[in-house]
Parts: structure tokens; C-alpha cells; sequence
């Protein structure tokens, strides 16, 4: 069964660090483009970081550039998310999930993990 499992998500201060996985079973990752996204309460959910499945192609939101590094582990079917610097706007769930093409578009996506809670505050 296809399945996205995302881990890494907690509590931390301003201007600390997660890193953020998401594991996949049931298919072989680096076949997709694999796309995070987050929502805070109140919002829609909004693109965060993508990371193309060939030539490792990456794409970051204005709000996160600087201070947020996507990366990829085929060995290990799983793709990361480095957020440092982090801001108590950052607060959100944070998923991944899996598309056939390099395009932030919710639409495109087929696959989703259920999401791990990231809460930025002092």
C-alpha cells in the first residue's frame, strides 16, 4: 500500500532548528517530485519547498528562502526538510506529498502523508 509518513515536528523557540522527514512506502520516492507543504490555523494550505525526482531541481517559497534546505536520500526512500532560523510564523502542520511533475500546485499532487505538528514559540 502506498503510504507517506512524515516525523520530525515539535516544539521549538525562535531562531532553533528541525529537520523534517518524510518516509515512503509502497513505491520508490525518487520516481516523484516531492513537495512539502504546511497550514496554520485559519489558512489555506500553502507550498513550502519541492524537490524535482532527476536532477535534484529544488523550489522554495519567498516566506522560508534562506532558512529552509529540501534534500533528498534514495537509499533511503526519504526526503528531508532542514528548517532553520525558525519564526513563530512557521507554526503549522506540515505535510508532504508525492507528484508526478516539479510543480508546487496542490492539484498535481497524488499522494500525502498525514502531516506532523511544527509549533514555533518561546
Amino acid at each position: 500500500q502506498v503510504q507517506l509518513v512524515e516525523s520530525g515536528g515539535g516544539l521549538v523557540q525562535p531562531g532553533g532548528s528541525l529537520r523534517l522527514s518524510c518516509a515512503a512506502s509502497g513505491f520508490t520516492l525518487d520516481y516523484y517530485a516531492i513537495g512539502w507543504f504546511r497550514q496554520a490555523p485559519g489558512k489555506e494550505r500553502e507550498g513550502v519547498s519541492c524537490i524535482s525526482s532527476s536532477d535534484g531541481s529544488t523550489y522554495y517559497a519567498d516566506s522560508v528562502k534562506g532558512r529552509f534546505t529540501i534534500s533528498r536520500d534514495n537509499a533511503k526512500n526519504t526526503v528531508y526538510l532542514q528548517m532553520n532560523s525558525l519564526k513563530p510564523e512557521d507554526t503549522a502542520v506540515y505535510y508532504c506529498a508525492a507528484a508526478q511533475l516539479f510543480i508546487m500546485e496542490l492539484d498535481e499532487y497524488d499522494y500525502w502523508g498525514q502531516g506532523t505538528q511544527v509549533t514555533v514559540s518561546s
